[in-house]
């Protein structure tokens, strides 16, 4: 049997009894399909099948039942059926929606279901009070004076928060296990103001996300090039022109000529201020024949909280709220030059630290030279969020270069080659010893050493 029959057949069963055809044009009783009814408990024996009996009158009437459905089109019908379109869940969870109706979600008749919802809720009621209980607890400490404590305020302050983060870990473990929670969260829909949303979205960004943009920090060297140490505690994802970008990936110029949007999100309670930047960590430095920094793009003062997900470079300063330092430049890399790492690094400021619009761009007149370690202690800011990509030189670079007036566009690197100051060095081996006269029958066989 197939995947879409095996998918298709109680919707195939329930068309079946349900059809015209389920009555004949005989006097004899049709047994209906007994309707089990909805309850916690099992079904007892004593409830039978319900049975009537056709008229005479009725018994001259004939129907043609009509063909069963094609597994086609049976599985369509059960796509068509379940609220939000085919792609939502699971084949299974679409074909249990399709053949229990407009129950809601948390109705479904099932017993184990059922029976496991009401030791989940007993569980909820008993955590539910635990908060209230430990509620109680910071009240009181609150009340208390600091001197009654062997550490002062320091220890009673101490004590407070260790008792608010065991309240936050009550909240995710009264919901965890609840199904409405996991399904809306599968479904994109949870309220990231709630602890146990924000608990599934970490633990499923660190199961891969998180380790991919570590093996880039440590890949291309970001630490120790930019940062002396650096551990991401937030999501940070990189799209150009709608499309998203795999970190680390090469961009085409053309592409990445439009300011990114970033997709952000928090895993911690309350709004905190945001700094982007955008540095190219690869600029040829002729002169002392080595490499140095430009800073592409910098914004500070961007309000952040876990609701909001969606950041557009373009719109910061204009629709967004946030301070511009240095707007959007498109990365470029001259012909011949490895490829550029263009890094986006996301810094939290202090909390109710505002940096100075005029400050800042006092500190970035020049895009050059741009030190992000110097500029992370001067505003006191801690990095949070990171991803990369990277640019080469290709067919559309020049053309982005002289639409922005950016020189350089007919520089050209080429690596310079030196003699060697080794002396010439003399024939050896089989072949050497064998280049006189005497052997020259045997030069067609080998490579002649002139």
């Amino acid at each position: 049997m197939s995947t879409c029959q095996q998918v298709a057949r109680p919707l195939v069963r329930c068309l079946r009894q349900a059809g015209p055809g389920a009555a004949t044009c005989s006097t004899r009783s049709v047994t209906v399909a007994a309707v089990r009814p909805f309850s916690s408990t099992p079904m007892r024996k004593d409830e039978g099948a319900t049975t009537t009996t056709t008229s005479p009158v009725d018994s001259t009437t004939t129907t043609t039942p009509p063909p069963p459905p094609s597994a086609t089109e049976a599985k369509a019908a059960v796509a068509d059926t379940v609220v939000g379109g085919p792609e939502l869940g699971s084949r299974r969870r679409r074909a249990a929606l399709a053949t229990t109706g407009n129950l809601p979600f948390e109705q479904l008749p099932y017993q184990c279901f059922q029976e496991a919802r009401k030791i989940l809720q007993q569980d909820r009621a008993a955590k539910i009070a635990q908060i209230v209980k430990e509620t109680e607890k910071i009240k009181l400490i609150e009340a208390r004076d600091a001197s009654e404590f062997e550490g002062g305020e320091a220890a009673k302050q101490t004590r407070i928060k260790s008792l608010r983060n065991y309240i936050e870990e009550l909240k995710i473990l009264a919901d965890i296990n609840d199904p409405e929670v996991k399904r809306r969260f599968e479904d994109g829909r949870g309220d990231m103001t709630k602890p146990v949303y924000r608990f599934l979205a970490e633990r499923r960004w660190r199961s891969m996300d998180y380790k991919i943009i570590a093996q880039r920090i440590s890949q291309f060297h970001v630490v120790p090039d930019l940062l002396p140490a650096f551990d991401p505690t937030m999501d940070v994802k990189l799209s150009f022109r709608g499309y998203q970008v795999s970190p680390g990936a090469i961009l085409d110029s053309r592409v990445t000529e439009v300011a990114p949007t970033l997709r952000m999100q928090v895993f911690d309670k309350g709004e905190r201020l945001l700094t982007v930047v955008v540095i190219d960590s690869d600029v040829p430095d002729v002169t002392h024949d080595n490499f140095k920094r430009r800073c592409h793009f910098l914004a500070a003062n961007i309000p952040w909280d876990p609701s909001k997900t969606v950041l557009s470079l373009r719109s910061v300063g204009d629709r967004v709220e946030g301070d511009v330092g240095k707007p959007w430049l498109p990365p470029f890399a001259q012909k011949g030059s490895p490829y550029h790492r263009l890094n986006v690094f996301v810094l939290e400021q202090k909390p109710g630290a505002k940096i100075d619009g005029e400050a800042l761009k006092k500190h970035l007149e020049n895009r050059e030279n741009f030190s992000l370690k110097g500029f992370r202690e001067k505003f006191d800011l801690e990095p949070v969020g990171f991803n990369l990509f990277r640019s080469e030189w290709d067919e559309g670079t020049a053309e982005v270069m002289d639409r922005h007036g950016i020189p350089g566009a007919e520089v050209e690197f080429k690596r310079q080659k030196f003699a060697s100051l080794k002396p010439p060095r003399k024939a050896r081996g089989w072949e050497a010893k064998r280049q006189k006269p005497k052997y020259k029958s045997l030069w067609k066989y080998v490579k002649r050493i002139a």
